[in-house]
Parts: C-alpha cells; structure tokens; sequence
C-alpha cells in the first residue's frame, strides 16, 4: 500500500492523500491549499493528481481545506464515485458552488487588471459547472457501516465529532492474504463541543494512524470561558458604540457562535437593541442545512429544540444574504455584531467590515478560529500595525479578541487521549494536518507518553506501508520546495536600484506632475521594500 501525501504535509490546509493499494488508486480527501501565493500556487499544479486515474474518493468532511479541489478534478476528468456522510454531501452542495462562485469572480478581477495592462486574461480555478459536476457524484454513507467501494477494500465512516457530517475513517485493505489496517483521523473534534457529539473511539487495533496535528503544541484555553470571553468583547464595543467584527467560516463556527449568543442572551449578558448580523450568504445556506439534520445534533441541543427554543432563530438575528443589505451594514450607526466569512479573512465579506472597522478603537475583532500562516487573519493576531485589505493599508486600533475555546480541533491533551485508545504497541503514527512547531512537539509527546514510531511526512512524499515492516519513504525535496536564490533576487534589485541612479539625473528636468508621480511611485515601493525587510 502506497501513500502519497499531496497535501497538509507539515502545513494545515490541502488534505489529500492519494493512495494505491490492489491495483487501485484512490483518495482520502481532495482539499484546497491556502495560504499565502506560494502555498496557493499548489492549486493550479494538480498533474500529480492524475485526475482522470483516481477511482474515488473518501471525504472526511466539506471544509474546503479538504474537499475544494473536487471541482478541479472534475474538471481533469475524474468521474468516480465521491463517498461521504449525508449531512457533508448537503454542506458540500453549496460550499463547492460557493467556492466555484469565488474562483469565477477573482478571474474575472484579475483579469480586468490584467487587460487593462494589456496582458492575457485568466481563468477560474474551476467553474460553477465543475462543481455541479463534482456534487453529482456524491454518495452517501451512514456513519458506522462497513462498505466495499473496491474488492478487498472496506471502509467505516465513524463520527469525528468535529463539524456536522464529519468523520474520521477506518480503512481494510486485504492484499496478497496480507491484511493492512489504518485510520485517518480527518479533522478531530473537541469533546463537549456545541452542536456536534464527541468523537467516537476507533473500533479497529489499527496499523497506521494518519493522526491530524494542528493544536499539537499546546491546549485550547479554558473551554469553559469562551462564552465569557465572547460577552468581553460585548461589553467593550456596546458602551462605545462600537462594531464586534466575528471572521467565522461558514461552517460549524457560524453556527457555534450563535449558539454562544442564545446562551450569552438567556444568561442576561447579551443587550436586547443588538442586532446580530449574519453576512454570509453560504453561512446562511449551512445554518438551513443545520437545521435540517437535528439527529445529528448532541443531546443538549436536540433537549433545547424540544422545549421550542432555537438557537439560530433569536429575535436579534438579521441574515443578510443580498449584496445591498450587506452593504447596508456598514451605514448602520450605533454598536451591532457582524458575522461574516471567510474565516482567515482572506476573501469575502469580512473584508469590507475590516476595512470599515479595523482602524476604529472603539471596534473589537474577535477571532474564533485557527489563522492560517500568511493570511491576513493570522497576521492580525500576530500583532501586525496595518494590514492590507482590498488594495489598501488599514491601520489595526481595534481591540483583538482570540478565543481558541470555539476552535473545531482537539487541543494537544484531547489528541493524546483519543490516541491512547490505541492500545497496540506496533501503531506507526504518521502525522499531518499541523505545522512544523505543532507536530515536532506532539511527536515528542506521543514517543514519551506512548512510546509509539512517529513519522512526519513532507508535501509530495511517497510512503510504502508493510504492516511489521519499516515504511519507505520517497521524497524529491527540490520538486516541493524548491530552494529560493536569495543572492541573484538582491542581485537583481539592487541592479534595477544602480540603473535608476543612472538615469536620476533626467529626472529636474520633467515637468512637476510627471516628477510628483514617479516620486509617488518610487515611495511605494520604497514602503513595499520596508515591508518586506520588516519580515524577515
């Protein structure tokens, strides 16, 4: 049995892992890679994917870090069957065409910049018809129930209790009389999450565990206090008449939040004159979806619905799923609460909240979910001065809430219990789904604690799994990262710098608009350079 790792290798976003066994090829997960232009440029090269040679695919849940490049293999030419749960084929029906919806509209941007300098357009990612594709090719699967989407292949979906719909998969491979067992884990949820049940507990002694890494190196603050913490936020911004700005991806955190605002409000902590905005069109569609899957909801929630009480329907609640009553938002005066995707703040219409909010200290920006490295989200959190946000430099005033207790994942002491339900002593633990820090610390507890083999494959990375046997490892690092010539790109700049001294004596003699715009420039770019060294 082969692995490929295409994805979340020693990063977080892009799950894929392509794997080979009986003659058959076939996929846990097909995510998109986000991040910043290098890590999303892993979108456009899906050669290696092979599209058209993949038998199917095993969705673990309908975050697009796991499932949006299915459009893309679609479009490539993959036609097989793409098995899931019930409630992620629902949440994937729209999260695909939502995302589709997104890669038309940024070619379509870029390449009115483009023309404009009289370069070629460009092309979407893939297309809303790629994605009605994609989701005509969705079959569902209950949670628990063993099935055989290739002889000698069975596969179990248990509940990862990590968003609706998700789960972690348990996967048979009988080759050669030889039996091959491994767990995916996907994404692992917190116990006493809202809304969703707690993970279940593998149900095989397994070979292999594709263990996810992202709260490796630490635990979530005090869960208990995340509610708490939501109502600081609250109580700083309504006394000034201020905005509480929520980046909250579509999914599950949208949800959880409004879950937390029924709950601040039944506690007397939430002011009845505060409307809550939900400005999301595809957070709107997903709370429908929540809506019509209660079964699959935890037992505090189903109780609540049956005493006729409805988290999602508060009097409070405004859904803005037109373009104008989102842009109405921004005219309203007076403190109000605004939930809006994406939840990295990275696309959407969070953005345009930032940019009217973001410079305003009476404003807070409460974060309840992972950051992604590069994206302006994570640079927000890291303390940055200003962040650039449509094309222009916002300064940050705003008080920054980060509340990791909302976060989907399991922290570090949550991961270590569930893998010590593992009691075989010769489990190979190879582990994905974090970054470097994350799972270099978490390896090291798993060696100390549980004395098992940790193994942390990088991107492109191919994997032989012999149960009882060391795994073989292919890896080409020049092809996955290739290595930067630091010394030609200064060369290069200050080259480009000598030229422009060359001909500075041109320049009194330009008459003065013509010199005030090429000073303009040239200080832009000087504060582009500034920028950048401050990075480094």
């Amino acid at each position: 049995m082969k692995v490929q790792f295409l994805g979340a290798a020693q990063t977080v976003t892009g799950s894929c892992y392509m794997i080979e066994a009986l003659g058959r090829r076939f996929a846990v997960d097909c995510g998109m890679h986000q991040g910043n232009k290098a890590i999303e440029e892993r979108n456009e090269n899906t050669e290696i994917y092979r599209a058209s040679d993949i038998e199917f695919f095993l969705v673990t849940h309908a975050h697009i870090d796991h499932s949006g490049l299915l459009p893309k293999m679609a479009a490539e030419g993959f036609s097989g069957p793409i098995y899931c749960t019930e409630p992620t084929g629902a949440l994937l029906s729209i999260m695909l065409a939502d995302s589709a919806h997104i890669q038309e509209m940024d070619a379509v941007w870029e390449t009115r910049k483009r023309v404009r300098k009289g370069a070629k357009p460009v092309s979407p990612l893939y297309t809303a018809e790629d994605a009605a594709k994609a989701t005509s090719l969705l079959s569902a699967v209950s949670y628990d129930q063993s099935f055989t989407p290739a002889p000698g292949i069975t596969v179990t979906f248990r509940n990862a209790g990590h968003i609706l719909g998700a789960a972690f998969l348990e996967i048979v491979v009988v080759e050669e009389e030889k039996t091959t067992r491994v767990v995916f884990s996907g994404d692992l949820g917190r116990p006493e999450a809202l809304i969703v049940d707690n993970p279940e507990t593998p149900a095989i002694q397994a070979d292999y565990l594709f263990l996810e890494s992202t709260y490796g190196d630490r635990d979530h603050k005090d869960e208990n206090t995340s509610r708490e913490e939501l109502g600081q936020a609250i109580a700083y911004s309504y006394p000034r008449k201020g905005k509480v700005i929520i980046p909250a991806f579509a999914v599950e955190r949208t949800q959880e939040v409004l879950y937390s605002l029924f709950l601040l409000r039944k506690e007397g902590k939430l002011p009845k004159d505060l409307p809550i905005f939900v400005d999301s069109p595809l957070a709107i569609k997903a709370t429908e979806i929540f809506r019509q899957h209660p079964q699959y909801y935890d037992d505090d929630l189903k109780a609540l619905l049956q005493q006729g009480e409805d988290p999602f329907s508060m009097p409070e609640i405004r859904y803005t799923p037109s373009m104008q009553e989102s842009q109405a938002i921004n005219a309203y005066e007076g403190p109000a609460i605004i939930i809006a995707a994406s939840g990295m703040c990275n696309a959407g219409r969070i953005r345009h909240h930032l940019r009217h909010n973001l410079w305003r200290p009476e404003a807070s920006i409460v974060f309840v979910g992972y950051q992604g490295v590069g994206t302006p989200g994570r640079k927000i959190v890291d303390g940055a001065e200003s962040i650039r946000i449509l094309g222009e430099d916002t300064a940050v005033r705003a008080k920054i809430f980060t509340i990791n207790g909302f976060s989907a994942h399991a922290g570090q002491s949550q991961i270590m219990a569930w893998l010590a339900s593992f009691t075989r002593k010769e489990l190979k633990v190879l582990l994905v789904h974090g970054e470097e820090k994350s799972q270099g610390i978490l390896a090291g507890l798993i060696r100390e604690h549980l004395h098992l083999e940790v193994l942390i494959p990088s991107y492109l990375e191919e994997m032989t799994l012999l149960p009882g046997r060391e795994v073989m490892v292919q890896a080409d690092r020049t092809k996955a990262e290739p290595t930067v010539d630091w010394e030609l790109l200064v060369q290069d700049l200050e080259a480009k710098a000598a030229l422009l001294r060359s001909r500075m004596a041109a320049l009194p003699g330009r008459d003065w608009p013509t010199q005030a715009e090429l000073r303009d420039k040239l200080l832009e770019i000087n504060g582009e350079i500034m920028r950048l060294v401050s990075q480094i």
